[in-house]
């Protein structure tokens, strides 16, 4: 640059002072311009169907490198790591040897192999060490023709006594065999407080594994996340039959089927091709309808909860299907859609007790997850949760969640603050994120839209059962099933695949982006700071 060349020190600095002055106006406008919740309720909007990009939503081959093992029979892979419920301990995660699927297959002995985590702060030398335990799991079929699995040994070590906001490096396998993994780093949560936040959270659901898939972990490596929120539906195994066959629609080409197959192998896969994003970045897995995974004597979910370490045992659940756990100052809450959420069992329980635990002086903010969403506005799977809302609801509502989030709808779609479908100031913002890019393609179609109302006695969840969801007594929609346009409720909708990005700022503000897989990485969907009010919304919580 010549003219800078021509200029005295004074000049240089003069401008280099503009220039910086500048860049920081320009950024207050455009922090200006990102609108908060207290702005709304917002008008709905749809954004219109891009029918020039629908992604590829096809599931990569089994035989795409990324898939397939690259390491002898005892080195550790489909390496990950989960948080436990506080900041001074984390899970490992680990498989070594290769699953069989066949007629005569013979479960490996978890016994063969130790399950061992050498850790220690990066920068100095790994002196830690800690030992967990390993299990081999089975989906058997009884019915001739189908083809049995057994898994490789599934290894969980958890680490403790860790320090806060803290970069370690760690290794797993057996020393004893010469089998242990590259060094791996992952850095801890904060320490819980009101001015202690992960920087990012990235929040998906529905993510399978198909190239729309490995756009939407690209993007989201991109943005450097310190969390991973996986809404459900993971690998989703259950679209292929046991010889490997698979297809978008399940139900429409294997419908004579005897019992709903799996091909277990698609998990295997799953774990390697993102053991590089969540080997690093802690994952946090909830259930979803594709894990259901029914085998004999009418087992279910079982890869499930056997491949993911939960801190259920840390947060006192008794069960893989719900559990809490903090990050820095905010308290999630992990709820199972597919185990009873009736206000007399177990986890409605447990979820008082936790609720009731809860200082929101330590973790301000409130986030609940759990896969079907209560606010979907698509015609896919409306209202199928309403049993589950009927139930639990109130008590959510009454101890002051500020977020929630779903997958289950192949879509995105952010309320206004909304309670018992009337807009209120004090309800949780509802965000549907199940658009991570898996092989059934996106929701397109809106229930208030002209005849694509569902009939009520279609719309109740096949696993779970029961209904709930009868026409509005109430408001626009009164005496029908379905609004007649965009509900008030709903404040933003848009059939595009992508994943999201949580940034709490502090005890009250949080920013909320949704990146779209089309865009630029770092382009916005949709943006907004939702924005917490205490001395408003007091909790109130439940009589003893």
């Amino acid at each position: 640059m010549p003219f800078v060349h021509q200029m005295n020190p004074t000049m240089v600095l003069n401008l280099l002072t503009a220039l910086s002055l500048l860049i920081s106006l320009s950024s207050v406008i455009v922090v200006a311009e990102i609108p908060t919740i207290l702005d709304g309720p917002f008008k709905p909007v749809t954004v219109p169907l891009d029918q020039s990009f629908r992604g590829q939503a096809v599931d990569l081959p089994n035989s795409d490198p990324r898939l397939l093992a690259k390491l002898e029979q005892f080195d550790p892979e489909q390496i990950s790591v989960s948080l436990s419920f506080n900041y001074d301990s984390v899970w490992i995660s680990w498989i070594t040897g290769e699953f069989q699927i066949g007629d005569n297959i013979e479960p490996l002995d978890p016994n063969s192999v130790a399950s061992i985590v050498q850790f220690g702060e990066f920068g100095k030398p790994i002196t830690e060490e800690a030992e967990g335990y390993s299990l081999v799991y089975s989906q058997l079929y009884p019915f001739q023709g189908l083809q049995n699995y057994t898994s490789g040994i599934i290894h969980h070590v958890r680490l403790s006594g860790l320090k806060p906001n803290t970069l370690y490096q760690y290794q797993c396998g057996d020393p004893n065999l010469a089998a242990m993994s590259g060094v791996h780093y992952f850095r801890t949560m904060p320490v819980s407080g009101p001015n202690s936040y992960p920087s990012r959270i990235a929040i998906a659901g529905d993510l399978g594994l198909t190239y729309n898939t490995t756009s939407t972990v690209n993007h989201m490596a991109i943005n450097h996340p310190e969390l991973f929120l996986l809404v459900g539906d993971v690998s989703y195994a259950n679209l292929y039959l046991t010889n490997g066959t698979g297809s978008s629609c399940y139900s429409c080409s294997f419908s004579d089927t005897p019992i709903h197959e799996t091909y277990q192998p698609r998990w295997d896969y799953w774990g390697r091709y993102i053991e590089p994003l969540i080997s690093s970045v802690p994952i946090m897995v909830i259930e979803g309808n594709h894990e259901i995974e029914l085998q004999a004597e009418n087992q279910t979910f079982v890869s499930y909860s056997s491949r993911f370490a939960f801190p259920s045992e840390e947060s006192g659940s008794s069960s893989t299907f719900y559990y809490s756990f903090n990050a820095g100052g905010v308290h999630f809450l992990m709820l199972g859609a597919y185990t009873s959420y009736n206000k007399s069992g177990d986890q409605y329980r447990w979820l008082e007790r936790d609720l009731a635990s809860v200082d929101r002086e330590v973790t301000p903010w409130l986030v609940a997850t759990w896969h079907p969403p209560w606010y979907s506005t698509y015609k896919a799977h409306y209202r199928e949760a309403e049993c589950m809302r009927v139930e639990m609801e109130d008590l959510l509502y009454k101890y002051g969640v500020d977020l929630v989030f779903n997958g289950h709808v192949h879509a995105y779609e952010r309320s206004n603050r909304v309670y018992n479908y009337t807009l209120d100031p004090c309800g949780p913002v509802y965000i549907t994120v199940g658009d991570g890019g898996n092989w059934e393609k996106m929701a397109i179609t809106h229930a208030d839209e002209p005849g694509n109302c569902p009939e009520p006695s279609t719309t109740p969840d096949d696993f779970m059962g029961g209904f709930c969801a009868f026409n509005f007594t109430s408001g626009p929609a009164a005496g029908k099933f379905c609004w007649d346009r965009q509900p008030d409720y709903s404040a933003f909708r848009e059939s595009s695949f992508g994943h999201g990005i949580l940034e709490v700022k502090n005890d009250t503000h949080a920013l909320w982006t949704w990146h779209r897989n089309q865009d630029m990485y770092n382009a916005a969907g949709d943006q907004i700071y939702i924005v917490r009010q205490p001395e408003k919304c007091l909790v109130k919580p439940q009589d003893p």
